[in-house]
């Protein structure tokens, strides 16, 4: 962990978004030095579902150390912005620094994007970030080193990242544009950096994306606070820069990393907008090997008993698959999902598989399925292998641009608590 230094004793913060997740533990990091931060976010009554509002916020930060004001404000409505904006500067004396840290997010493919989700995404991650800019930005003019800090990645243009979720990567890349744009025109004066996750990060949207189980493959927030505390005491003149979390801290003597693990040891899941290098050899090594233990008994079996079938029946490590994962397939896995999935699958295997947990008895094999498919996931035979044999994990699959989805992603995440019950049967 990174430890404070009292570099931001008296400074005052505008965080968007601070009520819980990233925009609050950075927002106490602060507090710890004594900062005054002003919690600028929506939720004022408690949510249903979502913890903390913009009061219990203030109190954690008072308890650190820091002062608060909590302002409703939605970043959709300017007014609501420049409200706040004038009540900091009339609480604190002014803003040294903002964070745009609120965000909205919906990993859906163009056709399956309802408009009011575009326009949510837009307005929230583009709009806001850019309105919230334009109100702190003479007074941030004022102050003696003045940061402004948006939670964006840099702009990766490898069209895996726009295919899946294209308004979602645009309104992303359109906060980081901010950064870009503004960097240059308030060089000298203004600090303008973006900050970005390595891996994944253990939040409530996060356990919304991947559903129970998800937090073991990502870090706490306490990560991105330790960045953004490293770049928002450093000079105005550290600007225009797109920041990977783990990337700085390193730089900054940062050796342990097991600390901001969930549960140290596991593989961490990366984020978005960050490409993965590939293990070649372990793809095509792994392509027709299956796990030592149970699977690989049934599977091989299965394999050494298919090897004299004619060449019009599909065979090799998908098809035996679907082959043990039918013959696995009970009522109580029906009754508990109720989803139809189809596969298409490029490559060795390849094709289009389904499994029916919904009509009675179930079933999997090839072609499509027997009633139309709730979602349909397109991914290569040796990833698909890979999943239903606990070697990748469906939404590390599905963030990495390896697996598309189209259709019911509720019943896309069901079917990730579905493999690991399997696994144990495979």
């Amino acid at each position: 962990m990174l430890p404070n230094t009292g570099k931001l004793a008296g400074c005052t913060l505008f965080i968007t978004g601070a009520s819980r997740g990233i925009g609050k533990a950075i927002a106490l990091k602060a507090a710890k030095d004594g900062a005054n931060i002003v919690i600028a976010a929506k939720t004022a009554e408690p949510h249903p579902t979502l913890p903390g509002t913009i009061y219990t916020a203030a109190e954690e930060i008072e308890a650190a150390g820091g002062k608060a004001l909590p302002c409703i404000v939605n970043v959709r409505e300017e007014q609501q912005i420049i409200n706040a904006v004038e009540k900091a500067v009339k609480t604190f004396g002014g803003i040294d620094i903002l964070v745009n840290n609120a965000s909205a997010i919906s990993l859906t493919g163009t056709l399956e994007t309802a408009t009011k989700k575009v326009n949510l995404m837009m307005d929230v991650n583009v709009r806001g970030t850019y309105l919230t800019s334009k109100a702190c930005l003479p007074y941030l003019r004022k102050s003696k080193n003045p940061h402004i800090l948006n939670l964006s990645p840099p702009m990766n243009l490898n069209p895996m990242w726009f295919k899946n979720h294209c308004a979602y990567t645009i309104s992303k890349y359109g906060m980081s544009m901010c950064v870009l744009g503004m960097a240059e025109e308030f060089r000298g004066e203004v600090a303008v950096n973006a900050l970005w996750p390595k891996t994944a990060i253990h939040t409530a949207a996060m356990d919304m994306l991947g559903g129970a189980g998800i937090e073991k493959q990502c870090r706490k927030t306490d990560i991105l606070a330790d960045a953004a505390y490293c770049i928002l005491t450093k000079p105005k003149t550290f600007t225009g820069n797109f920041i990977i979390d783990e990337v700085l801290l390193r730089e900054e003597g940062v050796k342990d990393f097991d600390v901001y693990a969930i549960a140290p040891g596991q593989p961490l899941m990366p984020d978005f907008f960050l490409d993965v290098e590939t293990d070649t050899t372990a793809v095509k090594q792994e392509r027709y090997v299956f796990p030592i233990g149970a699977a690989q008994k049934k599977l091989s079996g299965s394999l050494q008993e298919g090897a004299g079938s004619s060449a019009a029946e599909p065979s090799g490590p998908v098809a035996e698959t679907f082959r043990v994962i039918q013959g696995i397939v009970t009522e109580e896995y029906v009754r508990s999902t109720q989803g139809v999935f189809q596969f298409e699958l490029s490559g060795d295997g390849g094709g289009t598989w389904y499994i029916d947990l919904k009509t009675k008895g179930g079933s999997a094999g090839f072609g499509k399925p027997p009633v139309t498919a709730d979602v349909v996931m397109s991914m290569s035979s040796a990833d698909f292998v890979k999943m239903f044999t606990g070697k990748l994990k469906p939404t590390l699959a599905f963030m990495s641009g390896k697996l598309r989805i189209k259709g019911n992603m509720s019943l896309a995440i069901k079917l990730e608590k579905l493999l690991s019950q399997l696994a144990s049967k495979l």
